[in-house]
């Protein structure tokens, strides 16, 4: 109901934040396609030289580019939406608007990118001659999943953010450290016995996990850690609400 009665208004937004990124860019969209082919040629020398990684007989790059594009598309569409409140200052302060309306534009904007290396991962695919599974029916089940905590995560900081600008710059560092501690340079095969426990706490490895094998070895998602993620998605979801909710009362007067 509610997308439905602002269909417009969030559509323009989306506009709005695609056309921005690239403005004055002269190579524009292909940098959607660029940085992570680039991320992905380093990554995959430093890995498939120096690091040996068992990835199941698929080639390290494949195995790393199927957990290397759901994973910038969590960092970016999160990115985003944490200074989509402070970006739309003007509106805020001036438009009748429903303010949870900036943080979804802002994800919204980054299936966008999303769906366009997804068009890469197709032709690597086609290229390592790896066959296109069954179990791709499942994309859409993660990729909620996936959807649900991005935005959860992206209410709460975004509001936090107008009140603390800090946020909007430590997000990076935050980012990169979460990278790490998923399995998106490396199985979860190799993750010490010992740290397993809290390994398996972070919600984004059964959805990282979920789209290798959905993508790559025709496997369902591990359904037991999967729900963990869910239900752990639609916690923060609502709990990113309302937080934005609260907080939100009092954006006008302090951006």
């Amino acid at each position: 109901m509610f997308l439905l009665r602002y269909k417009e208004i969030l559509n323009e937004l989306v506009k709005r934040e695609v056309k921005s990124r690239y403005k004055q860019s002269i190579l524009g969209y292909a940098w959607v396609l660029l940085v992570p082919l680039i991320n992905l040629v380093v990554i995959s020398i430093v890995f498939s030289f120096f690091i040996r990684v068992p990835t199941g007989g698929v080639p390290y790059a494949m195995y790393l580019f199927a957990g290397l594009v759901p994973w910038m598309f969590t960092a970016n569409a999160i990115t985003s939406a944490t200074g989509s409140v402070v970006q739309n200052n003007s509106l805020i302060t001036k438009v009748a608007l429903p303010r949870y309306i900036f943080p979804l534009a802002s994800v919204l904007a980054k299936i966008i990118d999303l769906l366009l290396n997804f068009l890469i991962m197709v032709g690597f695919m086609i290229f390592f001659q790896i066959s296109f599974q069954w179990t791709l029916i499942f994309l859409p089940i993660i990729f909620l999943v996936n959807f649900m905590l991005i935005l959860g995560i992206g209410y709460i900081l975004s509001s936090i953010n107008v009140y603390f600008r800090d946020v909007e710059n430590i997000i990076g560092v935050f980012l990169t450290m979460w990278m790490y501690l998923t399995p998106v340079l490396y199985p979860p095969e190799m993750v010490p016995s010992n740290v397993k426990f809290f390994f398996n706490l972070n919600p984004m490895t059964p959805i990282i996990n979920s789209y290798r094998n959905v993508i790559l070895y025709g496997v369902v998602p591990p359904w037991q850690s999967f729900m963990y993620s869910l239900g752990f998605s639609v916690v923060i979801y609502f709990l990113g609400l309302t937080i934005y909710k609260r907080l939100s009362r009092n954006f006008a007067d302090v951006i």
